[in-house]
């Protein structure tokens, strides 16, 4: 995978996201919304890791074959590894788990945007700040607006 990277140039912006899966409960519903991105050449999965904190705080690697819950087969992205994680960022992102919990760690290339920030980057653009906005952010600050009855 680390070659699909040597054109880097011509990538579209890319993103991580971490999942929490409290109690490690997979109902499998959001992976052929997944799959159905990558198919549609709307993201590239760049890294994709499950991992599990025991009640220990030891952390294990879940292999992609143990989540077929919703019967949707994430074997087509065994081995999806640009070496842009490294232990150090999936370390941290274990820290943010509860003993029990599991999470998906995704790196992605947003394909969709590729062009345009290839224009960008040729113009002499640079990115100065991004971010997300969490949906539960959104809600909290409309839910502030609204008056009092």
């Amino acid at each position: 995978m680390t070659e699909d990277l040597a054109g880097f140039e011509e990538m579209g912006p890319i993103d991580y996201v971490v999942v929490a899966f409290p109690r490690a409960h997979f109902t499998g519903e959001a992976f052929p919304l997944l799959i159905d991105l990558v198919e549609r050449g709307i993201i590239r999965i760049l890294d994709l890791v499950f991992m599990q904190k025991a009640a220990d705080g030891t952390v294990t690697a879940l292999e992609l074959s143990e989540l077929r819950d919703g019967g949707v087969d994430l074997t087509i992205f065994e081995g999806a590894s640009s070496g842009l994680l490294d232990d150090d960022d999936l370390s941290e992102a274990a820290n943010a788990l509860e003993p029990g919990d599991a999470a998906g760690v995704f790196v992605y290339e947003n394909v969709w945007a590729a062009p345009f920030a290839v224009a960008l980057r040729r113009a002499g653009g640079q990115l100065v700040a991004g971010g997300r906005i969490p949906v539960q952010a959104i809600i909290a600050s409309l839910d502030a607006t609204e008056p009092v009855a």
